[in-house]
């Protein structure tokens, strides 16, 4: 697509956005207007193909059906109330989620977000173990509020705070020994993605986290799943450490849960539930009526429509077609995809958005990230792969 024409005054948002908010985010050149499927359709009338998905939360895509009307129905009937009382919908969301979760995690936790699921499953960690240092994973992304961000790898340059919450330390990715050797009675809690996302959708081995989870139990520290990212079907199985055959103490889940309705949660085995009582945790938001109806029809959506084996039927259709043009080689799991590309990836994004195809970037300068909606077909793989195959290879 072409970058379109500058806007001026009331009819540009984005100028209206700069003028008015923070300037913390770099913004594509171009305004959506309205959604559907897959695509999305800009004010100059533009049909792009959305293979970014808001940051992998567009699960169902736009304005899928089943979602839009739990949304609606719930909006009508009860639009808000607190965790100071029980509601059907509320438990009938945890339900679902505990029985699509790895077994043994039993007991949910509902927040408003990723970093605030992480921030809960840190500090679970803490009170539990009453120790006071965590682990981490070389490059990995966990969130930006105070814990979260401790973890995050290279938080030091924009964190902020003048000092953070517990120790911390990092094991460097796929380095079992060094996980052998770091993880032990000092540790709370070790932390990591099953697919680092931001860092370009590199792939943690099962070898490394088997040995995460075996020095983990050995040494009565928790073991936490980030899955805000890798989770709700994006990695082919409900959750990336079912594909691995892990099952952590604590696992979080964010982004895709709602399909577009902000919410997270925690999930914890019962022996670290029953650690918390009244007051423990909270949260105002968290587990309100209309996330909790938009989680179970997230979920409901997938099961029904065999969602789980299309994503792994997308992924082998790209791993076979999209190793062309300028991409050298594809990593990461299920429709959690890097491009490693020959040039940098903001070069390759910006050619395929002049093609009406949007992807993203990531922490790795040469690795172009596909988090694409778990409904996309066989003819997006298809003009995915027509389009990378007319950029020319850098010295072609």
């Amino acid at each position: 697509m072409q970058v379109q024409a500058k806007q001026t005054g009331r009819n540009d948002p984005r100028a209206r956005e700069a003028a008015t908010t923070i300037p913390v985010y770099r913004q594509l050149p171009f305004v959506p207007v309205r959604t559907s499927g897959c695509n999305i359709i800009t004010a100059d009338g533009h049909r792009i193909l959305d293979l970014y998905g808001g940051h992998a939360v567009a699960a169902l895509g736009y304005g899928h059906p089943k979602l839009v009307e739990a949304i609606r129905r719930q909006s009508e009937t009860l639009l808000f109330q607190s965790n100071a009382v029980a509601l059907d919908v509320r438990a009938e969301a945890a339900e679902k989620l505990v029985g699509v979760a790895p077994a043994d995690l039993e007991r949910v936790f509902f927040v408003n977000s990723g970093a605030e699921a992480n921030e809960n499953a840190l500090r679970m960690a803490c009170t539990v173990t009453q120790r006071k240092k965590i682990l981490a994973i070389t490059h990995g992304f966990h969130g930006r509020t105070a814990a979260a961000g401790a973890v995050t790898w290279n938080s030091d340059k924009w964190y902020g705070f003048p000092h953070k919450p517990f120790d911390v330390d990092f094991i460097p990715r796929n380095d079992c020994a060094a996980a052998e050797s770091m993880i032990d009675r000092d540790i709370a809690a070790v932390i990591f993605e099953p697919v680092q996302g931001v860092a370009g959708a590199f792939d943690l081995s099962t070898a490394f986290l088997e040995t995460l989870r075996n020095q983990t139990a050995r040494h009565g520290t928790l073991l936490i799943a980030d899955e805000v990212q890798t989770g709700i079907g994006r990695c082919g199985q409900f959750f990336a450490v079912q594909t691995h055959g892990i099952t952590p103490d604590v696992l979080t889940s964010a982004k895709a849960l709602g399909g577009g309705i902000p919410c997270g949660a925690v999930l914890c085995t019962r022996e670290i539930a029953d650690c918390f009582g009244p007051g423990d945790l909270g949260s105002t938001f968290g587990g309100g009526p209309v996330a909790a109806a938009a989680i179970i029809a997230v979920i409901d959506a997938i099961e029904s429509e065999g969602l789980l084996s299309n994503v792994r039927e997308r992924e082998a259709q790209i791993r076979e077609q999209c190793v062309v043009g300028p991409v050298d080689r594809i990593q990461g799991m299920g429709l959690l995809l890097g491009l490693v590309c020959d040039r940098p990836a903001a070069d390759v994004r910006d050619a395929l958005l002049e093609q009406d195809i949007l992807t993203g970037t990531s922490a790795d300068p040469n690795v172009l990230r596909i988090l694409a909606p778990l409904i996309i077909h066989t003819e997006h793989v298809d003009h995915l792969a027509r389009a990378l195959a007319s950029i020319s290879r850098v010295g072609a």
